[in-house]
């Protein structure tokens, strides 16, 4: 646009325009001073100031600080409360420079996985054991721990000075006995650790007439329930560097698999309790977080784009590694 006014003057702006192969209205329209845009008006529909800051509080509270915007909304809808959509906190945090990815994921190829189907509690179990630390350099203490995967109900636990597989027989079994399991009602699925493949708990689940499943080894992506367990448990802003004793650790499974049962609001199955899922309470407790969202429609449809929320259903059917279909890939089923 420089050049064709410079030479405007001399051969007119049609022949420069021409010459150059620009349009005469792209040359005239970049002489006009470029006005300000016009500054865009909030939608109807949009929280305004004030219910945007008590939002932000309630995300910021101590109650609220360290869950995620989509647990905290699903907390408050128990409360009969609603202030916003969980997209809305997103867009609050994202305002003031607080949504962020910590972590840095791995994604592994796809290989053949074992397949398992749960479509109601105590149908597949998933059991691992992690370390803690302990006071010294190289001391750990063994924390075992069995979940429902439908659920995610933690049914049983242990911490153990070592890890071993006739503890793991007396864990399992003990559990079994709890939960009453009948004979060829449940799978038992693990890692290829030592305890996990042992003799002795195999025999253990031979005679409960209990199926056992294995992952492939070196890979985690096969039991990710337990994993994603513990991911939770060492992320808790009270989970210590280390463990002065294994009576400490023990205290503090106390009280992190009560919270985790009955407390924390899992993604995974519709921002329920684990215990709610695990004792048939799924139906209701939806019901009513149904209700609560009914009223807060009622109350200001406009804030609805897409018509009258539905809570996050309850899990039907839960999948380690489920089948993929014609045109689909793992990811898409996930």
């Amino acid at each position: 646009m420089t050049a064709i006014a410079e030479v405007a003057p001399e051969v007119s702006v049609r022949a420069a325009c021409g010459a150059l192969d620009v349009a005469r209205a792209s040359f005239y329209r970049a002489q006009q001073p470029q006005a300000d845009p016009a500054p865009r008006k909030p939608p109807q529909r949009a929280l305004n100031p004030e219910e945007r800051l008590e939002v932000l509080d309630v995300l910021h509270s101590e109650r609220f600080v360290d869950k995620s915007p989509a647990e905290t909304w699903a907390t408050l809808l128990d409360e009969k409360t609603y202030l916003c959509s969980v997209r809305t906190m997103y867009r609050i945090l994202d305002a003031h420079q607080e949504v962020r990815e910590r972590r840095n994921q791995l994604r592994h190829p796809n290989y053949n996985k074992p397949q398992l189907l749960a479509t109601a509690p105590n149908q597949v179990w998933s059991w691992d054991i992690t370390k803690l630390l302990g006071p010294a350099k190289w001391t750990y203490f063994y924390l075992y721990v069995i979940m429902d995967i439908f659920s995610r109900y933690t049914v049983g636990w242990m911490v153990a000075q070592r890890e071993s597989a006739a503890l793991a027989k007396r864990l399992i079994d003990e559990t079994c006995a709890k939960e009453a399991i009948e004979p060829d009602q449940l799978v038992i699925h693990a890692d290829r650790g030592p305890s996990m493949t042992s003799k002795t708990v195999a025999h253990l689940m031979a005679d409960l007439g209990i199926t056992k499943s294995h992952s492939r080894p070196y890979t985690s992506t096969d039991n990710p329930f337990s994993e994603s367990q513990f991911r939770t448990m060492k992320y808790r802003p009270e989970f210590p560097d280390k463990f002065g004793c294994v009576q400490d650790a023990r205290a503090f499974g106390q009280v992190f698999f009560p919270w985790y049962n009955f407390e924390h609001r899992h993604s995974g199955i519709g921002y329920l309790t684990p215990a709610a899922v695990h004792h048939g309470l799924a139906e209701s407790i939806t019901e009513k977080r149904q209700h609560a969202l009914q009223m807060a429609f009622a109350a200001n449809p406009e804030r609805f784009v897409r018509g009258m929320p539905a809570p996050p259903a309850p899990p039907t059917a839960v999948w380690i590694n489920p089948p993929e279909k014609d045109g689909d890939t793992q990811e898409d089923l996930q």
